[in-house]
């Protein structure tokens, strides 16, 4: 597990404390944004953002677990779940939700934004009292999805591994252009554009423009 990307980044980790306490009215105190390790298996999760810090260890036990991540895409769940933490593990026996139960947190909601190839960044936000309104989980679920883009930005541009230029490369080849179609629009050489996405596939640990554009799209690159 890497370090939370917010610990390292002034900007988003200010959005993410400006987030929470917005989200106060709701009595919510922590979020956690989970994405997929662009290096490991299908299942691998990474704590990509975690607010207040003193979380973080309940935020790791929840990555490491199967709960939620691809499995449950693979259930069709649904994309917002709702949960009471005790009461969705009457045996006792997950460990981030007796870590989450042990910082004095009751309820969950969480909100998913899929990527490609099954993987997806998730959003968590916990609150210390029961939900008993409907109404409540779904306003929670919409603040995640009005602030996501937001967020998605200030992560990509903390930790992002890529040049301005791999990234702009990387995306027009997302939206189907050739090296020469967007070297055309970039007013550059098609070697050029060439260059960059060598470049940018080697950063990713890949061998195919293909393999290099879904790993970006898991780091939140595009």
């Amino acid at each position: 597990m890497g370090i939370p990307v917010n610990f390292d980044s002034v900007n988003l980790d200010g959005i993410l404390s400006d987030w929470v306490a917005a989200l106060r009215e709701f009595s919510v105190e922590a979020v956690v944004v989970l994405g997929p390790d662009p290096f490991g298996g299908k299942d691998d999760r990474q704590v990509t953002a975690v607010h207040p810090p003193l979380v973080a260890e309940a935020a790791v036990a929840l990555a490491e677990s199967r709960d939620f991540g691809a499995r449950w895409r693979d259930s069709d769940a649904p994309l917002v779940a709702w949960q009471t933490i005790a009461k969705s593990d009457p045996e006792g026996t997950s460990r981030w939700r007796l870590l989450w139960l042990a910082h004095g947190y009751q309820t969950v909601v969480r909100v998913e934004f899929s990527l490609p190839a099954g993987r997806a960044f998730e959003c968590f936000m916990f609150s210390p009292r029961e939900l008993t309104d409907r109404k409540e989980a779904a306003l929670l679920a919409w603040s995640a999805l009005n602030i996501w883009p937001l967020v998605k930005r200030s992560i990509a541009g903390a930790r992002s591994m890529l040049s301005p230029r791999e990234r702009e490369c990387l995306e027009l080849a997302f939206h189907g252009m050739t090296a020469r179609e967007s070297a055309q629009q970039l007013n550059c050489a098609e070697r050029t554009v060439n260059y960059h996405l060598a470049n940018a596939m080697a950063k990713l640990k890949v061998d195919n423009k293909m393999a290099a554009i879904q790993r970006a799209c898991w780091l939140g690159a595009l």
